[in-house]
């Protein structure tokens, strides 16, 4: 009877819905994006809700949860997220407040003014890109979303560079090694890889200078060397593994908030984004923040 009431249940299980897989330990929380049906059976697709991650599961691996389920190891990735951000803002509150103690003029701080880097940020998709946004907002940057597939994404970027103006773009959405292989540089083994390549390619046609135009690219499991070849600063992902949405954002924070005439050290950047160097790298580049005399008594 029991058996039977819990076949019940996972036959109701519907678009929209949250479930965990339980061959995983139920560790990480998914949406139910679509359901097909191939050789009589169901199959559920599945769509990470704060890892970017789609997967498929059998309804019978499958367990419906409650909106405030978290597991054990989204448990782990929130506390990391959390630290991140009050990190990212002491640290950057530390730094400025050393800048007016340490010049030559003494000048009040309330006198300093500055300007951070403008961020756009590409994403395949729309949910993540909301979650970024918000993040974007706690840290007081200035960061524009657009949600644009990954195949869509080479054609309308450099078009969106020259009307939103940005010093810093992200290129992200979904990705993964598509079947087992010997050859990771092999493009074809990607889902999405070739995709964040051809707008880094378009990017770097338009504007080839590293400081300037500041690139970060990539999804889960991209392909990392590829993508700094063609041109990025910072890409996913050097050990193929599945990253937080949330990296992008704090590789984009640390840029934005050092200074134009300082190089951003690239361990502090990999050190303060949740996956770390398995998920993310870069190159040396330099930062976007601006800082102004006096500010204006009118604002």
């Amino acid at each position: 009877m029991l058996c039977l009431v819990k076949s019940l249940t996972i036959k109701k299980m519907k678009i929209g819905d949250l479930v965990v897989r339980k061959s995983y330990d139920m560790d990480i929380t998914f949406k139910i994006m679509d359901i097909k049906e191939e050789e009589g059976e169901k199959k559920y697709i599945l769509k990470g809700i704060s890892i970017r991650i789609i997967a498929d599961s059998k309804e019978d691996d499958l367990e419906e949860v409650k909106e405030n389920y978290v597991g054990e190891q989204e448990k782990i990735l929130n506390s990391r997220v959390k630290s991140a951000i009050n990190r990212a803002i002491s640290v950057r509150k530390d730094v400025l407040s050393s800048r007016g103690k340490s010049s030559k003029i003494e000048v009040k701080n309330e006198l300093m003014f500055g300007r951070p880097g403008r961020i756009l940020h590409v994403d395949g998709d729309k949910e993540y890109m909301e979650t970024c946004l918000k993040v974007y907002k706690q840290l007081h940057l200035d960061a524009v979303g657009k949600a644009i597939p990954e195949r869509e994404q080479p054609k309308v970027i450099v078009d969106l560079v020259k009307e939103i103006k940005p010093d810093i773009v992200v290129l992200t959405g979904h990705d993964g090694v598509l079947k087992r292989t010997n050859d990771y540089l092999d493009l074809n083994c990607y889902r999405n890889s070739k995709y964040y390549i051809e707008s880094v390619k378009a990017l770097r046609n338009y504007n080839g200078s590293y400081d300037e135009l500041v690139i970060f690219a990539g999804a889960c499991q991209s392909c990392y060397e590829c993508l700094l070849d063609y041109g990025a600063n910072f890409a996913s992902s050097p050990s193929r593994v599945l990253i937080h949405c949330l990296d992008p954002v704090f590789i984009c924070e640390k840029i934005a908030y050092t200074r134009i005439d300082e190089v951003v050290s690239i361990t502090d950047v990999i050190d303060n984004t949740i996956t770390g160097i398995k998920g993310i790298g870069g190159l040396q580049t330099r930062g976007k923040y601006r800082e102004g005399y006096p500010k204006s008594s009118y604002i």
